[in-house]
């Protein structure tokens, strides 16, 4: 359940992380409080992980999950960067995460 958990608590990071865009400031309600919401539940869900699976793997796979989830997001809703060099850094990023989950 650990890898479980992590995968949650990853893509709650990932809501957040888009969700800071929308709250412009935290001056817009619904939209600042589902960043909260999902801050908190992506801890909850990280702490739970974190019950079985090393803290430096679970935190390094939490954060890989939310850069490339943010990433992704980003260029789909916001028109960011698709040049090479940035999409060759995202799948380092997944080639790190999943060496993490092969050695743990």
């Amino acid at each position: 359940m650990g890898w479980f958990y992590l995968s949650v608590a990853g893509l709650l990071e990932v809501g957040w992380a888009i969700g800071l865009k929308y709250t412009e400031g935290f001056s817009r309600l619904w939209p600042s409080a589902w960043t909260l919401l999902a801050m908190v539940g992506s801890f909850y869900f990280l702490a739970l992980g974190l019950r079985t699976i090393p803290v430096g793997t679970g935190y390094a796979v939490w954060t890989g999950i939310g850069a490339i989830g943010t990433a992704t997001l980003g260029i789909l809703l916001f028109a960011e960067s698709t040049a090479l060099p940035r999409l060759a850094s995202l799948a380092l990023i997944i080639l790190g995460i999943l060496g993490l989950k092969a050695s743990s």
